[in-house]
């Protein structure tokens, strides 16, 4: 696993607070891997989930750290989204 996948879950999980995500939802991190979050938090997987987001790992870092705003990111085609929109939204206000 790459170390910012796992710099990635690590800063879910406290974004999470220790606890999980209502649905599932799957980053992928292009040229890194995959994160799955769901009821039990984040972690390395590439299972199927209710709505995938897609981007570069700068992309996705700067959404970690607060620099990007997700909503912002997908409006200017910086971040994908398949599936679920309301879902991805609700991820967007616990990564904000």
């Amino acid at each position: 696993m790459s170390d910012v996948i796992d710099a990635a879950v690590n800063t879910l999980n406290e974004k999470l607070g220790g606890g999980g995500f209502d649905g599932s939802a799957k980053f992928v991190i292009e040229g890194e891997g995959a994160i799955v979050l769901d009821s039990e938090g984040a972690r390395a997987g590439d299972e199927p989930a209710d709505v995938t987001l897609t981007a570069e790992a700068d992309v996705f870092q700067s959404m970690m750290e607060g620099d990007l705003n997700p909503t912002a990111a997908f409006m200017s085609g910086k971040l994908s989204v398949d599936g679920d929109m309301g879902l991805a939204m609700k991820l967007g206000a616990v990564l904000g």
